[in-house]
C-alpha cells in the first residue's frame, strides 16, 4: 500500500509537470503553426488551471491537493459504485433493505404480468427462515373468504371503517414524496378500494386528489393542526376529522426509522407549499418534536388519546415503534385504568419506514417488527384487552408471504409503505432525502417528477394490490385456512 501510495503520488506529479508542458507546446503551436491548436490550448489551459487550483488552492480534500486530477477519478469510481453494484456486482438476494429479487416480485405485480419463477428458491431456507405451514387437506379457493376488518366497533362507533384487502397504504407525506407520486397512489388506492395514510405532514388536497379514503395522521408536529406553541389546535383538527374522505385518525408516538426522535423533512425537499401547509419555513431541515407535548406520562398521554377520539368521533389508532416493552406495559395498565383503549395500534418495526433519519438511529434503536409482534400482542393478551383493538404491523411486508406471517404473529392487517413505493417504479436509489429521486417518487423536481405519469402509476398501484391480494388468497387456501381472522402461530415455522 505504501508503494502504491508513492507510485501515484509519482504519476500525479509527472502527469502535471506533462499536463502544463503540453499546455505550453499548444500554445506555440497555436501562435507559429496553426490557429486550430489554440483549440487544445484552451482544453489543456482549463486542465492545468484545474489541476492548480486543486493541488495548491482547495484545502478541503487531502487526496486532491495530494493527487490533483488524478485524485478525481477515486470520487468518480465511489459515486457510481452503487449504480455498478447494483447491476454488476451483487447478487439477486445480497442488496439491502430489499435484493433483487424481491423488488422484481412487486414490479411484475404491479405491471400485471406473471410473476412465478422456477428452479427452487435462491434463499438459504434453513438458516433462521421463517416459513409457512401448508395443508394436507388444501381448501378450495372459492372457499377461502374474502378479508374483512372493521375498526371501531369495539367502542359501538357510527362512524366504524370497514376495509376489505389485508393491506393498507403506510404513512407518507407529501413532502417526503412529491405531488405527482401522492396522487399516483391515491388514485391508485381508490381504484384497489383500499385508505391511504397522509403521514405525519398533514393533510394534503393530493391525497384527497384521487377519491381513496384517507388515514389522517397525527405527527409528533402536528401539521395541520397545531398551534405556534406545537399544541393541538381542536378547531383545525376537526376541520380535518369531518373531511368527507377521512375515515381514521391515527397519533403517531414513533416510527422505526428513527424511533424517539421525532420526523425530520431535509430542507432541500421544502417547497413554498409545503412550507404553507406545515407552518415552517424553507431556510433549515424541520424535524418534529420526539414527542407530543401533551404526552409526558402514560396517564396524560391515555387521556389524549380519548380527548383525539371525542374531537373526532372517528376511529383512532396510535402508531409507534417498540422499545421497552415495560412501558408499554404499563401505558396499556393505564388504558384499563381510565377505560379508554385506541381503536387500534399500528407497530412499526426497526426496519421500518421510509423517511430520512440519522444512520445512528436507523441501524441502532428499536425492535424489530416480528419480536415486537409478540411482545406486544403477549402483553395484551396478558392484561385480558387482546378484544379491546386491532393490531396492524408494519416493517417490509411488502409480498403476501410476509404478510400472511405476519397476521399468524397475531396482526390483523397491513401496513406498508415501501411496496407501494416500488410499485410506482422506485428503483431503491437510496436518494430519497435528497430531493434527487430519478423515479420522480421523492422529489419535487418539476423535470424529474415529469417521468411519473399520475394514471398510468395509479393503475400499476392498482395491479400490485390485486395480483397481492390474490396471492394472499392462495396462500390461505394452500394452509387450509378459511378466513385470515384464523391465522395462528400453529401456521409458522422457524428453521
Amino acid at each position: 500500500m505504501v508503494r502504491l501510495a508513492i507510485d501515484l503520488q509519482e504519476t500525479a506529479q509527472w502527469g502535471a509537470k506533462f499536463l502544463y508542458l503540453i499546455t505550453i507546446i499548444t500554445l506555440f503551436l497555436g501562435i507559429y503553426l496553426h490557429p486550430g491548436y489554440i483549440v487544445l490550448f484552451v482544453i489543456f489551459g482549463i486542465l492545468s488551471g484545474f489541476n492548480f487550483y486543486l493541488k495548491n488552492i482547495q484545502t478541503k480534500h487531502a487526496l486532491l491537493r495530494n493527487f490533483g486530477i488524478l485524485a478525481t477519478v477515486r470520487y468518480f469510481m465511489e459515486s457510481i459504485g452503487p449504480e455498478m453494484r447494483q447491476y454488476f456486482y451483487l447478487s439477486d438476494t445480497e442488496e439491502r433493505p430489499f435484493n433483487r429479487t424481491e423488488r422484481a416480485d412487486v414490479y411484475r405485480k404491479s405491471k400485471n404480468i406473471d410473476s412465478t419463477e422456477s428452479f427452487g428458491t435462491q434463499l438459504d431456507i434453513d438458516k433462521g427462515a421463517t416459513m409457512l405451514r401448508h395443508s394436507m387437506f388444501p381448501l378450495s379457493k372459492k372457499d377461502v373468504e374474502e378479508f374483512s376488518l372493521t375498526f371501531g366497533d369495539e367502542r359501538k362507533l357510527k362512524s366504524q371503517f370497514t376495509i376489505n384487502k389485508a393491506i393498507m397504504i403506510s404513512a407518507m407525506s407529501f413532502g417526503s414524496l412529491g405531488a405527482n407520486a401522492v396522487m399516483a397512489l391515491s388514485l391508485g388506492a381508490h381504484k384497489a378500494g383500499i385508505p391511504i395514510n397522509t403521514g405525519e405532514g398533514g393533510l394534503s388536497t393530493y391525497h384527497l386528489s384521487g377519491g381513496a379514503d384517507v388515514i389522517y395522521q397525527m405527527g409528533t408536529a402536528k401539521f395541520g393542526c397545531r398551534n405556534n406553541d406545537g399544541t393541538l389546535n381542536e378547531e383545525k383538527f376537526q376541520k380535518i376529522a369531518q373531511t368527507h374522505q377521512v375515515k381514521m385518525v391515527e397519533i403517531k408516538f414513533s416510527q422505526g426509522a428513527k424511533p424517539g426522535k421525532g420526523g425530520l423533512l431535509p430542507k432541500e425537499k421544502i417547497t413554498e407549499e409545503i412550507a404553507k401547509i406545515r407552518h415552517v419555513g424553507m431556510d433549515k431541515d424541520v424535524v418534529s418534536p420526539s414527542r407530543h407535548m401533551e404526552c409526558d406520562n402514560p396517564k396524560n398521554t391515555v387521556k389524549f388519546i380519548k380527548k383525539i377520539q371525542d374531537l373526532s368521533e372517528l376511529p383512532v389508532g396510535i402508531k409507534f415503534c417498540l422499545g421497552d416493552i415495560k412501558e408499554f406495559s404499563v401505558l396499556i395498565k393505564e388504558m384499563k385504568k381510565q377505560k379508554v383503549f385506541p381503536d387500534y395500534i399500528a407497530v412499526d418495526g426497526a426496519e421500518g419506514a421510509t423517511g430520512a433519519a440519522p444512520k445512528s438511529f436507523m441501524d441502532n434503536v428499536g425492535v424489530p417488527l416480528f419480536a415486537s409482534l409478540k411482545q406486544v400482542c403477549n402483553v395484551l393478551e396478558k392484561e385480558k384487552v387482546r378484544n379491546k383493538l386491532k393490531v396492524v404491523a408494519s416493517g417490509k411486508l411488502i409480498n403476501p408471504g410476509k404478510q400472511i406471517a405476519a397476521l399468524a404473529t397475531g396482526a390483523d392487517a397491513i401496513y406498508t409503505a415501501r411496496g407501494f413505493l416500488l410499485s410506482l417504479g422506485c428503483i431503491q436509489a437510496l436518494q430519497c432525502n435528497k430531493g434527487t429521486c430519478p423515479a420522480g417518487i421523492t422529489t419535487h423536481d418539476p423535470v424529474l417528477q415529469r417521468g411519473l405519469d399520475v394514471e398510468a402509476k395509479s393503475e400499476r398501484v392498482y395491479n400490485y394490490v390485486k395480483n397481492s391480494n390474490y396471492e394472499f388468497k392462495e396462500l390461505l387456501s394452500a394452509l387450509g385456512v378459511k378466513n385470515a381472522s384464523k391465522l395462528g402461530i400453529q401456521h409458522l415455522y422457524h428453521s
